[in-house]
């Protein structure tokens, strides 16, 4: 009887409990609006990204959920032992005078609104007949979960999902479509979809004819003393087909996608790398490059034909206060 794995980042349907199972053993790390899981390294800013993480571990599949829970946030507190004697007199003389507020303008004043939930892009309606279904293979709609059992007919399929994306906010975590909110990550996996459709998402649509070139992609970055991290945002990249060459001064770029379309670059760099120590991640919604400089010189932009904009550019990571 086929049973479905447990484990984070596989979740396949299996039959042979010795089957090789690749997952996440550790907790998902959502920190500071970054998303990772405890047991490796890459951390991402979207949730799709996060689904995208490669697991790193390998083991066999199981229905039982042996992931640990995640520590519990602990709060700083000073205490202050019962016999301690404090002086206010002290504390008072020690602030300065109060400064006198001025009258507010109520007029000018707004209301501030949280941010809008960004729109989930646009997903396919239906799978492409023409298109084989790999059995085993999981509906691409959030909060489905279901697999395909290789019945062609598909008769009395039933896809309750989430047509909205994931919102996570001071903690708390749930769907944009939906209103119901939770605090942990395992529960907001198993929070129920708010839509149906009668089928199933399984492949999409195909791919259509002819290719879309790109001349520019949107591209951010930051830079430690040693190293430039740069993140060039194309969806869909095909991991099998694209090619990154890295060179002393350039980086070589052709980035086919899943989606027909394409961006080729001869991607131009403000000064020189260490092409061997150099290294690239393909994620769910850009490429990642890890660019080691030869130098140590600070990079005020990313590309040598960018122009300067004045802005400071993070250089390492921000210390706790």
């Amino acid at each position: 009887m086929a049973k479905k794995c447990v484990h984070k980042g596989c979740g396949k349907t299996y039959e042979n409990e010795d089957e090789a199972c690749v997952y996440h053993p550790g907790p998902p790390v959502f920190h500071e609006g970054q998303k990772g899981w405890k047991c490796c390294e890459p951390r991402v800013l979207t949730f799709d990204e996060f689904l995208n993480i490669e697991p790193c571990t390998t083991g066999k599949h199981s229905e039982i959920d042996d992931t640990p829970a995640p520590e519990p946030t602990k709060n700083a507190t000073t205490e202050v032992p019962n016999d301690t004697p404090v002086s206010l007199g002290s504390l008072e003389e020690a602030l300065p005078a109060p400064v006198p507020r001025l009258p507010t303008n109520t007029t000018q004043t707004a209301t501030a609104k949280p941010p809008a939930s960004p729109a989930p892009p646009p997903e396919d309606e239906d799978d492409d007949p023409s298109l084989p279904i790999p059995e085993g293979q999981s509906c691409k709609r959030k909060g489905c979960g279901q697999s395909y059992s290789g019945d062609s007919s598909r008769s009395g399929e039933n896809c309750v999902h989430h047509p909205g994306v994931a919102v996570f906010h001071e903690g708390s975590k749930g769907w944009s479509c939906c209103k119901r909110r939770v605090l942990e990550f395992d529960e907001f996996m198993r929070i129920e979809g708010c839509k149906a459709k009668d089928k199933h998402l399984f492949v999409g649509s195909a791919k259509k004819a002819g290719e879309e070139k790109l001349d520019s992609v949107r591209h951010d970055y930051y830079q430690t003393g040693t190293t430039v991290t740069a993140s060039l945002y194309l969806k869909k990249i095909d991991k099998e087909a694209a090619i990154v060459e890295f060179k002393q001064t350039n980086v070589n770029l052709d980035l086919p996608t899943t989606d027909s379309k394409r961006y080729r670059s001869d991607f131009p760099l403000y000064a020189a790398i260490k092409p061997a120590e150099s290294k690239f991640r393909i994620l769910g919604t850009k490429l990642e490059l890890t660019l080691v400089k030869a130098d140590g010189t600070s990079w005020p932009v990313l590309r040598s034909d960018d122009r300067p904009t004045g802005e400071m550019i993070q250089v390492g990571r921000a210390g706790r206060v």
